[in-house]
């Protein structure tokens, strides 16, 4: 996709998450997500924090938290969560337009966004038909590129196939589900393993189980 055309399916996936979230009493809110060290409402404010954070400011609270990259999100999505769910989303409505990002290429932001909605929708059971498209061009920046996980590792070796769209990267045993399985594991998400076959995904949840996998 163009530069453009990912920074409009980023505003896309925004607002169809922000009409979801509108949706959830109190008890979701607080609900675990499959971000494990964060609840829905966390999850929020994160995504919040990282549409409103450039590369100056992201640098500076890194600098802040001395490189300690789990103190530098528990910071920025603090300033980000409201005093009640309602204000946490008013929040995350508001940057629903932006095109801010600290660092590194629109289809990496575009992958933040779908693969935190899933943390979101799948424990609580929400429904939601992302374009294939946009699930395309997530699976196959996840497959070619490691960004905030290591999803090229995860995949190195393997022959990754969408059974709904055109992905179809790597050589080697072969890995085939939905694209949004297929990104929702290359991300870390283990339990999507479950989702997918061929003689590659055993080895491929193996490598999501490893401590050093953990995310």
């Amino acid at each position: 996709m163009p530069n453009k055309q990912l920074w409009a399916a980023i505003h896309a996936e925004r607002a169809a998450l922000a009409e979801d979230l509108a949706m959830l009493n109190d008890k979701q809110w607080a609900s675990p997500s499959l971000c494990e060290r964060w609840n829905v409402e966390e999850v929020v404010a994160h995504l919040s924090a990282a549409a409103s954070t450039g590369p100056l400011r992201w640098i500076g609270s890194a600098l802040g938290a001395r490189f300690d990259f789990e103190l530098h999100n528990s910071r920025r999505l603090a300033e980000h969560l409201g005093p009640t769910p309602a204000d946490t989303l008013s929040q995350f409505r508001q940057v629903i337009p932006s095109t801010t990002s600290p660092f590194g290429p629109a289809a990496a932001w575009l992958g933040e966004v779908v693969v935190h909605a899933e943390d979101i929708r799948r424990p609580l059971g929400i429904a939601h038909r992302l374009p294939i498209q946009t699930a395309t061009e997530v699976a196959g920046f996840f497959s070619r590129r490691s960004f905030t996980v290591k999803s090229k590792e995860a995949v190195a070796g393997l022959r990754v196939e969408a059974s709904d769209g055109p992905l179809a990267n790597g050589e080697g045993p072969l890995v085939r589900g939905t694209t949004l399985a297929l990104a929702m594991a290359m991300a870390g998400r283990a339990a999507f393993c479950d989702e997918l076959e061929g003689p590659g995904v055993a080895t491929l949840r193996s490598r999501l189980e490893a401590p050093s996998a953990k995310s």
